[in-house]
């Protein structure tokens, strides 16, 4: 069943999940005939069933046909033809546990399993594991499905696993087949849940006890089972499971056990290895009490013990808790682990504990970068092979042939995983980074070849507006176009006229495009054009929708639409700044103005529109933050807000899985967390903590993950949006008035400051049309840190980008007459240029001179400055800097330096964090000597050039230069460039 009972299994990918050791992900090991990796635009996610409640697991029939089962109970039939899904059967499950309080509360359980028979085409056999309605068991039944009807008295029960029902949590419930038909289940461990191990052996307290379950070889708790069914409804134990049939105190349908919760198992058809994914504990970091937690994506070659409740990712031991005395004791041998609880009814000496596959806590992996960071819900998904899909119409490409591609549920990215020619990891890629499966639960191919999610969606306990079953269909022919679709304005009084434009609007092959657009309104006969970009004139008010169709010479077409008010003029809004309007400069402060007017109501400055009608904000956000999301993503919930930013990071993250706005999921709703701290002064701080460090207790057991990647500014955004959730105003800063940014503690300064100003107007109810809607208008401005990493320029021509190591970002290495530029850069007040570069001799670098220029390669010269070459050595103390003259060189200062262990083939991550984080500027990248030596990396010391005085908005360029250079000789290295206001 779902996952542990915690925020942390149901929160979505942070927006830094991917940012840490991406190119280290990507490392994959390429044999000499690794086909070429398809371009992301040949998948489409295509909807095939929505409006489902709660659900769990589905299977896809050779026609397309797919049987969803949810958690209540509903076992439901997409039908590909009438494109509907139906009820076929309600069946009875228990979904409630009753806590020592005797409240009864929401547990995973319900209807978990669905699987069909590999015989399904002749026996119509359909398997269900469930919780039962009254008794404390999971049962395992099979079922005749005809007619699309459960026939009435076909149901076998096959297997029962007898449970508590005292606590919650964590139920398995996936099912898969091999080739001997054997059927694989998962099989949760049903124990209560704490952030570390659950060995409590105190009377009367068995149900938190693992020992007694997962541990337990007598018990089928926390297994995954291997049987074989039978034609009359039974089954039988095949040779091969992990104890031989008769062993004393063993179960013998156990294939593998100590597991917390192994969920969707897949097995590969090739070599017979099964595959799942394990939801560990929460714990966000060691203690005493034992590791912090891990989700695992394992890999069991043969019959093993995965070691829970005793171990955890690579062999990270739980001591055995004394709970009566309260205090932890011995840790146990993984190769020789003994259960000496009282409630372990099976051996007492356990097989030796089997690798796991892939581990990750909350925070970065530093083994396994690629997976992010954040709450976690290991899932798994299907093992590839093009041949187990004869006669496909459409099967993934062979790029992906004998990959793992397993998926997690709270994170939602979808991993490609390659193994070797021994099933051994070598590496993992991002499959479809654009396509975010919201709370993916159940993953396969169906024999069509297509790749199928079932999106749980974003509420816990009651069914989400988001829940569905996608298909993603790979294209390996002619690609439909891509649309885009825009209007000049969205709307004005009548008459007037609007150009619609198709700009931006491609085809991936490269095809002549037709284009029709279509303008249709209620009881206006529509009218077509068949240009890109018509202009179109709206003489009669209402509201329209114009349609753009594309369509390429094979006759593959896609279309979007856009609606256009007319009857109603949208708003002019506008933000004055007085000082830079590219950079921020912390403690500076910035001055704003904002000017909004509206044809029909007014305008701020005559005062017939109220400064509180306008959303002012501004607001620090952290380096990596999307900033699409608050001019896209705000369009469809309340443009009207002065927390876009924070609503914009809500979405990016995982906190509206586990909250809403105003009732309760898994968590509490924002209106609750805002009216439980109001008047609270001093809790903000104490609610940035909990975020980002995770907690448990306040709104009772259920724990809530820690956050570490996210940055103290980003929390507080969103910390400061719940507090004020139930506030009735909308702007909480004036129209008019000052800001200076600070820089929260711990934060690298490298984000962005956001000025937004909003206004929706009142529509426009003297119009002859009634109900013509409002309209919303807003400007964004958004200021960047005064410091740019020199490979992100907007032009970079000739020169090589190469990464520094370490983890240090990547330098643009220029030769002679090369050149980059930033675009569009307000040189307002810039008075001074920093430029991190550096001419190392032993790198071959012959120095040379910087050149700044406006507007191109050969624009008015501002300033520039001269890099002279450097001799250093590595090891021990830094080497004297020795000038080279070189072009009108000049000495440049000692620089500082970062050390790193050299006594191993992989150097030691810095012990500093600016040291590891990528975003640190080299000159600031420091760290301390190792004991017994060590290798120096040396940052360079910034170079100034100060600027002629310069206004307004300019292209600038930076001129690589030196004329006794050879064409092959680099000059320099570049990483950054600081634009200050002041000379330093």
């Amino acid at each position: 069943m779902i996952t542990r009972n915690s925020y942390a299994w149901l929160s979505r990918p942070l927006r830094y999940v991917f940012r840490a050791g991406l190119a280290v992900g990507l490392t994959a090991f390429i044999g000499q005939d690794e086909p070429p990796k398809p371009d992301e635009s040949r998948f489409t996610p295509v909807v095939v069933a929505d409006d489902l409640d709660e659900p769990m697991a589905f299977e896809v029939l050779k026609d397309g046909t797919v049987y969803i089962a949810e958690r209540k109970g509903a076992f439901r039939k997409y039908d590909p033809v009438t494109k509907t899904t139906d009820l076929i059967a309600n069946i009875p499950v228990n979904t409630k546990y009753v806590s020592a309080e005797g409240v009864s509360r929401e547990a995973e359980e319900g209807l978990m399993g669905l699987s069909l028979d590999p015989n399904f085409d002749k026996n119509h056999w359909v398997y269900l594991y469930y919780a039962h309605p009254t008794e404390k068991k999971h049962l395992l039944t099979r079922w005749v499905l005809q007619n699309d009807k459960l026939v009435q008295g076909s149901e076998k029960v096959m297997l029962e696993v007898g449970t508590q029902r005292e606590v919650c949590c964590h139920t398995g419930g996936g099912m898969t087949w091999d080739r001997a038909g054997n059927l694989y289940l998962t099989v949760g461990n049903n124990t209560g849940n704490q952030q570390a191990a659950q060995t409590d052996e105190r009377p009367g307290r068995s149900s938190w006890d693992d020992q007694g379950h997962a541990g337990n070889t007598n018990d089928l708790r926390g297994k995954i089972l291997r049987i074989h069914p039978e034609a009359d409804g039974t089954y039988t134990v095949p040779d091969g499971n992990l104890f031989p049939k008769g062993t004393a105190k063993t179960r013998p349908e156990i294939y593998s056990m100590g597991h917390r919760n192994p969920w969707r198992i897949s097995i590969d058809s090739k070599t017979g290895y099964i595959y799942w994914g394990e939801v560990g504990p929460d714990a966000s970091e060691d203690s005493e009490i034992g590791p912090r937690g891990y989700d695992e994506m394992n890999q069991a070659r043969k019959p093993g013990n995965f070691g829970w409740p005793w171990f955890v990712g690579n062999d990270q031991a739980f001591p055995v808790f004394d709970y009566g005395n309260n205090k932890p004791l011995e840790k146990k041998d993984p190769k020789k682990t003994i259960n000496l609880s009282p409630n372990n009814t099976g051996l007492t000496e356990l097989p030796p504990v089997a690798p796991s596959f892939i581990y990750y806590p909350y925070g970065i992996s530093e083994k396994f970068p690629l997976v992010g960071s954040g709450a976690r819900s290991a899932t798994g998904g299907p093992i590839y092979h093009q041949s187990d899909f004869k006669n496909a119409k459409r099967p993934w490409p062979a790029y992906y042939e004998n990959k793992w591609i397993a998926t997690d549920f709270s994170r939602g990215w979808i991993m490609a995983i390659t193994m070797n020619e021994q099933g051994d990891y070598v590496s993992m890629e991002r499959v479809l980074p654009s396509y975010h499966p919201v709370e993916p639960i159940d993953m396969k191919f169906g024999p069509d070849g297509d790749m199928y999610v079932l999106e749980y969606g974003s509420n816990w306990f009651r069914k989400s507006d988001n829940s569905r079953l996608v298909r993603i269909e790979y294209n390996g022919g002619n690609r439909k176009p891509n649309v885009q679709a825009s209007a000049s304005t969205t709307g004005g009084t009548v008459p007037f006229q609007a150009t619609l434009s198709a700009d931006g609007t491609k085809d991936y092959d490269g095809d002549a495009l037709k284009y029709q657009w279509k303008i249709s309104s209620a009881g206006v006969a529509p009218r077509v054009f068949n240009t890109a970009n018509p202009n179109v004139p709206f003489a009669r008010a209402g509201v329209y929708t114009a349609t753009l169709t594309v369509t390429d010479p094979q006759g593959a077409s896609n279309s979007k639409s856009i609606r256009i008010v007319a009857g109603n003029e949208p708003p002019k809004v506008d933000i004055n700044l007085a000082s830079n309007k590219t950079f921020f400069f912390p403690n500076q402060p910035i001055q704003y103005a904002v000017q909004v007017a509206d044809k029909e109501d007014g305008s701020l400055s005559s005062g017939k529109i109220a400064p509180a009608r306008v959303a002012m904000s501004i607001d620090y956000t952290s380096e990596g933050f999307d900033l699409a999301e608050v001019t896209q993503g705000q369009r469809s919930v309340d443009a009207s807000t002065q927390y876009a930013v924070a609503q914009a990071l809500i979405t990016q993250s995982d906190c509206k899985v586990c909250h809403q706005v105003s009732t309760k999921s898994v968590g509490p709703s924002f209106v609750d967390i805002a009216g439980k701290y109001k008047g609270d002064g001093g809790i903000s701080d104490k609610l940035i903590k909990k975020v980002r460090n995770g907690g448990v207790g306040v709104w009772g057991d259920v724990a809530m993950p820690a956050h570490p990647a996210m940055s103290v500014a980003d929390a507080g955004t969103i910390i400061n949006y719940i507090l004020h959730v139930t506030d009735k105003t909308f702007s909480t800063l004036p129209t008019e008035g000052t800001f200076t940014p600070k820089i929260p503690e711990g934060d690298n300064g490298r984000g962005s400051v956001i000025i937004r100003a909003a206004y929706t107007d009142r529509g426009n109810s003297g119009s002859a049309v009634k109900n013509i809607p409002t309209q919303t208008t807003e400007k964004t401005i958004v200021l960047r840190s005064p410091q740019l990493n020199a490979s992100e320029a907007s032009i970079v021509k000739g020169a090589e980008l190469k990464g520094q190591g370490m983890g240090r970002g990547i330098n643009v290495i220029p030769r002679t007459n090369d050149y980059i530029a930033f675009k569009q850069i307000d040189l307002t007040g810039i008075k001074q240029l920093e430029l991190a570069a550096q001419a190392q001799k032993r790198e071959g670098s012959v120095g040379g001179t910087i050149e700044i220029r406006l507007d191109s390669p050969t624009g008015d010269l501002i300033g520039e400055t001269n890099v002279a070459v450097t001799e250093r050595r590595m090891g021990g103390a830094p080497a004297t800097a020795t000038a080279i003259q070189n072009a009108g060189g000049v000495t440049t200062s000692p620089t500082s330096t970062s050390t790193v262990a050299s006594n191993t083939s992989t150097p030691t991550p810095p012990a500093t964090p600016a040291a590891s984080t990528t975003s640190a500027p080299a000159s600031q990248t420091t760290a301390a000597a190792p004991a017994g030596g060590g290798f120096t990396f040396r940052g360079p010391t910034p170079l100034k050039a100060d600027l002629k005085a310069v206004n307004g908005v300019h292209d600038v360029y930076f001129v690589f230069k030196n004329n006794k250079a050879r064409d092959i000789e680099p000059l320099l290295s570049l990483s950054t460039i600081t634009f200050n206001d002041v000379k330093k």
